[in-house]
């Protein structure tokens, strides 16, 4: 009767570890969706005129960090990897914030604007390059650093559509002259 009972405790225990393991499963797929989920809202959230906040890097990273980045990122939100409606547009951004990085003309455009925030906050702040909160990365100096950059990279834009803007007016005026 004891080898019944045995049996009987094996055959449960058996299916209690089964049972615990599909529900870990159905836990382990949920939390992936959960991060899958959070990236998207995360990248779709953030300033879409830094790439490095797209991308969540600091500035002066390596190319090589950049690559990797963006790999491990734009696997884990692919369109076709998650169901998420708004993956394709975070994908698309993600990979525009990864082409921008890439290319040296408009990465040197954004650190020179990176470093112009940074130094317009320290003189804002009253402070010096060499000062504890500059130096050691404060956590709200960098916060405001990153809404200056916003500020700056906003700012540039603005003046360069008013610059094209007063272009395409002055050749209007050009052509008209030309006309008369």
């Amino acid at each position: 009767m004891g080898s019944i009972a045995e049996r009987d405790f094996d055959k449960l225990a058996a299916e209690q570890a089964k049972d615990d393991a599909d529900i870990l499963d159905e836990l382990e797929s949920e939390a992936k969706a959960f991060g899958k989920d959070s990236e998207i809202a995360r990248i779709l959230g953030a300033f879409k005129a830094n790439p490095y906040d797209v991308l969540d890097l600091q500035p002066g990273v390596p190319d090589e960090d950049i690559k990797k980045t963006y790999r491990k990122k734009s696997l884990l939100i692919h369109p076709d990897k998650t169901p998420n409606k708004q993956a394709p547009d975070a994908f698309d951004r993600l990979a525009q914030a990864y082409q921008a990085l890439l290319d040296e003309k408009k990465r040197a455009i954004l650190d020179e604007a990176i470093a112009d925030a940074r130094m317009l906050l320290i003189r804002d702040r009253k402070l010096t390059i060499d000062s504890d909160e500059v130096k050691d990365h404060d956590v709200e100096f960098m916060k405001a650093w990153k809404e200056k950059v916003k500020w700056v990279l906003a700012d540039n834009e603005d003046r360069r559509r008013r610059q094209m803007r007063a272009q395409m007016q002055e050749e209007g005026r050009e052509k008209r002259k030309e006309e008369e």
